[in-house]
Formats: C-alpha cells, sequence, structure tokens
C-alpha cells in the first residue's frame, strides 16, 4: 500500500465523523436491542409462553412504516437545535423517559399494556432512526460512507451488551424496574452528542413544501433506477438479512431453553459476539475502502448465511456447552456485524442527498419487515418443527437475497477509484 493511500486511511479512521458515528450508533442500537433481547428473556423468566413472546415482534411495526412520517421530519425544523438534531433531541429524551416505564408493569397482568408500551418505544425509536441515518448519510463524504457505516453499526452492537448483557446479569440481583432504569440512563451519551455536534451543511436543503418532502422522494427513486431495477432493489433489501434476522428473533429464549442461565447468556454470549462483532466490523469497514461495497455485500453475505448453521449445531448438541455457545455467538456476530456493515452502506448510496430521510426510512422500513411481520411467526415455527429445523429454514431463507445481488450488486461491476 501507498503512502498516499496510507495517509487517506488514517485520515478516513481517526477524524470527528467516525467519533460520531460511535455515539449515532449506540443511540441507535439501546431500544432496539432492549425490545428484541431484554424484552422477551423478561417476559421468558417470567413464564410467558414462546408463542406471546414471538408475537411481539408485531410491536416493532413502527420500524416498517416509518416512511410514512419521515417526510414531517425532512420538511419542517424544531427551533435553534435544527432540522436533524431538534428531532433527534425530542426522540432521545422520549425514549429516555418511557423505557423505565417497564418496571411498573407485571407481565402476567399486564401483558396488554406491556404490548402498548413496547410500540410506543418503537415508535420513539424509529423516529430516532429516521433523523440519525439522514444525519449520517449528510455528514459523511461518499468515499467515508463504508467505514463510517460499519463504525456505526458496530456501535450500534456494542450497545446491545446494555440490554443483552449487563441488564441480564443485573437481572439476577436486583428488581426489574431498576434493570430498567438503569438501562434507560445510558440514551444519556447520545443526548450528549446531539447537543455538541453541529448540524451537517447538506441538511439545510429541506423541501420547501409537504408535498414536494412526500412525493419527490418516491418520484426520484423511481425515475432514477427505473420501475423494474427499483422493484429489483426493493426486493433484495427485504430479502437479503431474512433469514439472519428470524434466527435471531428468539436467541435469547433459545440459549435459555439450551439450559444457560441469565447471567451465562450475559456474560458469555454477549461478550464472545462483542469482539467478533467489533473486531470483523472494523476490519469490513477498511476493507470495503478496498474493494467496494458490491463484492463486500457477496462475501459479507455469504458468512452471514453459513453463521447461522452454528444455531443448529448448539440445538442439536443438546447440552449448556459455554465453550461451543461462544464459538457460535462469535461466529454469528461475526457475520451479520460484516453483512449489516455492507448491507447499510448500499441502502445509503442508494440515497439522494436532496431526500435523505425519507429514502433511508422506505429502505430500512422494508429492511425489517421480516423482523417485524415474518418474526412474529417465529415462536410458533418453533414450536412446530423445533429449533434445528426451524434453524435450517432459517439458512434457506438467506439464499434468495444472495441470488439477487446478481441483478443489484454485480461482483463485476468496476470499483471507484476513491474506494
Amino acid at each position: 500500500m501507498t503512502g498516499p493511500k496510507k495517509k487517506r486511511l488514517s485520515e478516513a479512521l481517526f477524524n470527528r465523523r467516525m467519533l460520531i458515528c460511535i455515539f449515532t450508533g449506540f443511540s441507535s442500537g439501546l431500544p432496539l436491542w432492549l425490545l428484541i433481547n431484554l424484552l422477551p428473556a423478561w417476559l421468558r423468566s417470567e413464564q410467558v409462553d414462546l408463542t406471546s413472546i414471538g408475537l411481539f415482534a408485531l410491536m416493532q411495526l413502527p420500524f416498517t412504516w416509518k416512511f410514512l412520517w419521515s417526510p414531517l421530519l425532512d420538511r419542517y425544523a424544531l427551533p435553534m437545535l435544527g432540522r436533524r438534531r431538534g428531532w433527534m433531541l425530542i426522540t432521545q429524551i422520549a425514549l429516555l423517559v418511557s423505557i423505565p416505564l417497564f418496571g411498573l408493569l407485571e407481565p402476567k397482568l399486564d401483558l396488554w399494556a406491556i404490548a402498548g408500551l413496547a410500540a410506543t418505544v418503537a415508535f420513539f425509536s424509529a423516529s430516532q432512526d429516521i433523523v440519525l441515518d439522514a444525519y449520517r448519510r449528510e455528514l459523511l463524504p461518499d468515499d467515508e460512507l463504508g467505514l463510517g457505516t460499519s463504525i456505526h453499526v458496530q456501535a450500534y452492537r456494542v450497545s446491545s451488551l446494555v440490554p443483552g448483557a449487563l441488564a441480564l446479569v443485573l437481572a439476577d440481583h436486583i428488581p426489574w424496574h431498576a434493570v430498567f432504569l438503569i438501562t434507560a440512563l445510558f440514551m444519556l451519551p447520545g443526548i450528549a452528542n446531539t447537543l455538541l455536534v453541529s448540524e451537517p451543511a447538506r441538511s439545510r436543503n429541506a423541501p420547501r413544501t409537504l408535498t414536494e418532502a412526500v412525493v419527490e422522494p418516491f418520484h426520484e427513486f423511481i425515475t432514477r433506477a427505473g420501475w423494474h431495477q427499483a422493484l429489483l432493489i426493493l426486493g433484495f433489501i427485504f430479502l437479503y438479512n431474512l433469514g439472519a434476522s428470524m434466527a435471531t428473533a428468539l436467541a435469547t429464549p433459545f440459549y435459555l431453553d439450551m439450559g444457560f442461565s441469565k447471567s451465562e447468556i450475559g456474560l458469555i454470549a454477549k461478550n464472545a459476539g462483542l469482539w467478533a462483532s467489533v473486531a470483523g466490523g472494523l476490519l469490513g469497514g477498511l476493507w470495503m475502502l478496498r474493494i467496494g461495497i458490491n463484492r463486500a455485500l457477496w462475501l459479507f453475505g455469504a458468512v452471514q448465511v453459513i453463521s447461522i448453521l452454528g444455531f443448529a449445531w448448539l440445538a442439536d448438541a443438546h447440552r449448556a456447552d459455554r465453550a461451543m455457545l461462544a464459538v457460535v455467538i462469535g461466529f454469528e456476530a461475526l457475520g451479520v456485524g460484516l453483512a449489516t456493515a455492507a448491507f447499510i452502506a448500499f441502502i445509503a448510496r442508494a440515497t439522494d442527498p436532496r431526500y435523505t430521510a425519507t429514502q433511508f426510512a422506505l429502505f430500512t422500513s422494508l429492511a425489517v419487515v421480516p423482523r417485524t411481520l415474518i418474526n412474529a411467526t417465529t415462536g410458533w415455527i418453533v414450536e412446530q418443527t423445533g429449533w434445528f429445523d426451524f434453524f435450517l429454514l432459517c439458512v434457506a431463507l438467506g439464499l434468495p437475497g444472495m441470488a439477487l445481488l446478481l441483478r443489484v450488486a454485480p461482483w463485476n461491476e468496476p470499483i471507484p477509484a476513491d474506494e
């Protein structure tokens, strides 16, 4: 590697934009991991059945429909803080206030109230994602999209340690209401970041009317890509992470059913996944600078699909082997971390800077449909088939998205000189 290239890598890695991506990723991930990891663990530990827990995935519907209100966040700005930072602050404070309310409810008596609160947290979290994604896209130059997205994704995964590890360990020693309060306090770093950063220059070009904010993002995307290619891109976004999303939908209940304690899950599974994810994600971001986003989608997607087989291996073993658990979780975290970084970079590249919030929200909304609608059936599927066959099904469902890469991200597409 030449001296100038080393300098460009160093400048890309160590700058203020990458530091901001750490905070945006952490703030984005915390409430979602609470819904995916901590909430099912809490319900399962209180003897709620798997079918009911699986249906709680429907409480994440705001992530699927966030493109419906994203034009409002694109069009209107709050006083003083600006179009992006104002909405970031509002949604983060709302999450700080609403998360502790879970601790005031009783799973056996207040299941519907818990479902309603979960939907509320999901709404605030999805709204935060709209502006965080738009802010990050407007902040990063095109040649830093892959690396910045990778750092954002790794911080997003690091945030899972709070509801997925720390909170589970604390739950063995303190009441659940204190667990949810402590978890909520981890929104404070994101709030501090919002107050300290400045508004990106590109975010000042807001749509002039609400009609423009609603119509033009969709019109621009279809006009630019064409109907046929646009449908292929949307199909790819829907399918690429389908298998991996289903495989991890009931991860914590799966570990509990395999005989692991909450503390073991918190200390072994989550930490094993963390370091593999961070190392793999950062390497993936650097690799994207060299190989481009398209080839990263192929290579990282293949690792993601293969990693699902580790869950089937663990299910087939029928024993609570800590070393096996660490290997399975580490490999899964590596695969999903790599693939997610490339996937979000692809989505960011597909957006037009003039309509960042709405187009980003549309694409990411479609990407989480499996996590909300299809994942709601995972509890029922497991109870019908067992864990082993369920994970084999997840592997099969990961293949169609890989096949669409032939049309939406060809391997032999020339890599831009700055990548």
